[in-house]
Parts: C-alpha cells; sequence; structure tokens
C-alpha cells in the first residue's frame, strides 16, 4: 500500500471509531431536577435536535415535573412518550408543557419521541 493509502485508511477508521464513541459509548453526567417550593422536583428540558438536558436525576418517592419547551418543527418531535410511566405529552412548537410523574421505585426509566430518535433518560435515586 502506498502512504497515501495508508493515511486514507487511517483517517477513515478514526472517523468511525469517532461516531462509535459519539453516539453509543458517550454517557452524559446528568442534570440534578431542582425543588420547588410546591415540593416538586423540577427540570426545563429544550427539545431541539434531541433532548437537553437528556438524562434528570431525580429522588424516589417525590413528584417530579418535566417542563418540555419544542424549539423545533420536527415530526418526530412532536410527542414524548414515559413507557415505564404510561404518560405521554403533545409538544407544540414554541410552547412549554410540564409532564408529572410520580416515581415510586430507584432505577433508569427511559423517555422519547414514539418513533424512538429522540432519547432521555430519567434516573431516580
Amino acid at each position: 500500500m502506498t502512504p497515501d493509502r495508508w493515511m486514507v485508511t487511517a483517517t477513515g477508521l478514526a472517523l468511525i471509531c469517532f461516531i462509535v464513541w459519539f453516539f453509543w459509548l458517550k454517557r452524559s453526567t446528568g442534570f440534578r431536577a431542582s425543588e420547588t417550593s410546591g415540593g416538586y422536583q423540577e427540570a426545563m428540558i429544550l427539545v431541539k435536535g434531541g433532548y437537553t438536558p437528556d438524562t434528570i436525576i431525580v429522588q424516589s418517592g417525590r413528584p417530579v415535573r418535566l417542563n418540555f419547551r419544542r424549539e423545533e418543527t420536527a415530526s418526530c418531535s412532536d410527542k414524548v412518550v414515559f413507557a415505564d410511566f404510561q404518560k405521554s405529552a403533545e409538544l407544540p412548537t414554541g410552547q412549554t408543557v410540564a409532564v408529572e410523574l410520580m416515581p415510586k421505585s430507584p432505577g433508569e426509566f427511559g423517555f422519547g419521541c414514539p418513533m424512538g430518535m429522540f432519547r432521555g433518560k430519567l434516573i431516580v435515586e
């Protein structure tokens, strides 16, 4: 193999490794929900190309309010589904929608769009 082929092969392998890390191996540390005077654990989640933040940390046995604000028009992001809690909510563009949950036991619970393209995680401690 010539040196230019080696360089192209090495660059391609490096790019493949980066893509695998970025989409499957990268872990976010998570955002701890803040306490409100009403007793809720609350977090604001921006919906724009995904969920930001995509990992929310809460305490079990206390009510949670997740406020979703959708800032895009992609059809996949128009609804959020919490399958483990049997809850879902429509997310109109430009509006904030509150989803209230009561996590009773610790664990990791996923949420996302109906097609699974946007995904997030609720970590209950």
